[in-house]
């Protein structure tokens, strides 16, 4: 068994926290690593005991929601009340940080962000971060770190499509069963 790389346990936990968003627009998710350990986590959502944008949709003013704190923020800020130091640690994010969350990582003294996917990638929160010597790096989440048989699953559905294609299933059955194994799959079907 090969063991997944650092890079991908920590963005793979920065996903697991995502899914705890209650942003109906994008879900996101933050950790905060010091010395290969886990100091922090944080997901978009409301305040705590705040109305959430998942259940009565976003407060949008000037194009962005004023509901959410940011995934980043979050983590931050859960250093912050725990007393947890953030000098010369590294984050995990899901999606590039936004401006506001380059600054505040930038003043916490994180020295490495690692994003999953680009977002919005504001050319003054690059800036910022190259003036603070902060490296930026995308590390793409493998699907497989997730999922360890998706290849295998995925090969899986496509020969019973094949097998269903031989036994001449009904065009319109078979076109619904392709186009839903391949929004699951990415299969090129």
């Amino acid at each position: 068994m090969n063991r997944i790389s650092w890079d991908q346990y920590f963005m793979a936990q920065s996903h697991l926290l995502s899914f705890r968003s209650t942003c109906t627009r994008l879900a996101v998710g933050a950790t905060i690593v010091r010395d290969k350990r886990i100091i922090a986590g944080g997901y978009n959502g409301s305040i705590s005991g705040g109305v959430h944008c998942a259940d009565e949709g976003c407060y949008v003013i000037d194009g962005h929601c004023v509901r959410t704190i940011h995934a980043e923020m979050n983590a931050l800020l859960q250093c912050a009340k725990f007393g947890v130091k953030t000098e010369g640690a590294e984050i995990y994010v899901t999606h590039f940080p936004c401006l506001h969350c380059c600054k505040a990582i930038i003043q916490a003294g994180i020295k490495t962000v690692y994003y999953a996917n680009s977002y919005k990638n504001h050319p003054y929160a690059i800036e910022l971060f190259k003036q603070a010597n902060v490296k930026v790096e995308e590390v793409p989440l493998e699907e497989s770190v997730l999922e360890p048989n998706s290849k295998e699953k995925s090969d899986f559905v496509s020969q019973l499509l094949s097998i269903l294609q031989s036994k001449n299933l009904d065009n319109e059955q078979l076109t619904k069963l392709q186009q839903q194994a391949s929004s699951l799959f990415s299969m090129s079907k």
